[in-house]
């Protein structure tokens, strides 16, 4: 099953859910014609979305909204944090093409501060599924929490088979003594395929699908801090308020230390194109990740 099939299937499910779009039917193409009333499309209005959603929520309705990551989480910001976050309404939020999966549509379109924007209102959950058989683990655990939620939608196919979503909780691929990998969303992929690389050289390499940045599995952070060498944060996200923020401030809370290498945008946007040269161009390939990591480990333990 794909995105739009299984959440039709939820929303058959259960008609408090209904879905919503900014014109923005990518994903969602077939479910006008499944859901009838119960599917709206505002038009290019995403601030009215979050305020129509807001009221059918406030009258028992699940709203499950869609828009362009970008606009979603920035033109419409006002809106979330004031009628969805300050009410507490279980409104989910689904951005498209966020991050690197934007590729070619230039910085206007680039949603890589809305992670550190969204996590930023009390209560609003943020999650960064790997990959479509990720999101739909994590699909019906994300809509049926009570709290508002932000999505970052990721379509790409993939023949990795995750485990089972549990709210909160990291999805730990393998520990390692040496290096540890944390990464979310799209970057997974090259992250698992970088992982094998290190390996392949002799490393002791740990790999973490984060899946849930808020709440956040600090516990098992922890644990990785005091059992790793080095951890290296792969995000495809702005270097301020992401996985590296969240890092710091964990270590800080808890007055614990770990040597941390960030790979992320550092104050500027990236560069458009197809998403491979995206990837090249911006050196998180799984070549480049291993060789990062390498660089890093052997400047802190051999030199």
């Amino acid at each position: 099953m794909n995105y739009e099939e299984t959440l039709t299937e939820l929303a058959k499910k259960d008609e408090r859910i209904v879905v919503m779009t900014a014109e923005n039917r990518a994903l969602i193409r077939n479910m006008p014609s499944t859901l009838g009333e119960r599917f709206i499309d505002t038009g290019i209005t995403e601030q009215t979305m979050i305020g129509a959603a807001a009221g059918l929520a406030l009258r028992g309705r699940i709203p499950v909204v869609h828009a362009l990551a970008s606009f979603l989480t920035m033109r419409a910001f006002e809106f979330i944090r004031t009628d969805v976050g300050i009410a507490q309404l279980p409104v989910k939020l689904c951005g498209y093409i966020p991050g690197f999966l934007s590729d070619a549509n230039g910085p206007t379109h680039q949603a890589i501060e809305d992670i550190s924007i969204l996590r930023g209102i009390p209560g609003m959950e943020v999650y960064a599924p790997a990959d479509e058989n990720d999101l739909l683990t994590m699909l019906p655990e994300m809509i049926n929490s009570p709290s508002p939620c932000y999505i970052r939608v990721n379509h790409k196919k993939s023949e990795y088979k995750h485990e089972p979503y549990i709210p909160g909780k990291a999805e730990v691929i393998l520990s390692g003594n040496d290096i540890t990998l944390l990464t979310y969303g799209l970057l997974f992929e090259n992250s698992l395929k970088a992982k094998a690389i290190l390996e392949e050289s002799g490393y002791s390499v740990g790999l973490v699908n984060l899946r849930s940045l808020k709440p956040i599995d600090e516990e098992l952070i922890i644990g990785i801090a005091n059992e790793t060498g080095l951890i290296i944060t792969v995000e495809d996200h702005f270097l301020t308020g992401g996985l590296y923020s969240i890092l710091a401030e964990i270590f800080l809370k808890n007055q614990i230390s770990c040597p941390v290498f960030p790979m992320a945008l550092r104050e500027r946007w990236f560069k458009p194109a197809l998403l491979n040269q995206v990837l090249a161009f911006e050196e998180f390939t799984p070549e480049k990740i291993a060789k990062h990591a390498v660089r890093e480990f052997e400047n802190i333990f051999v030199h």
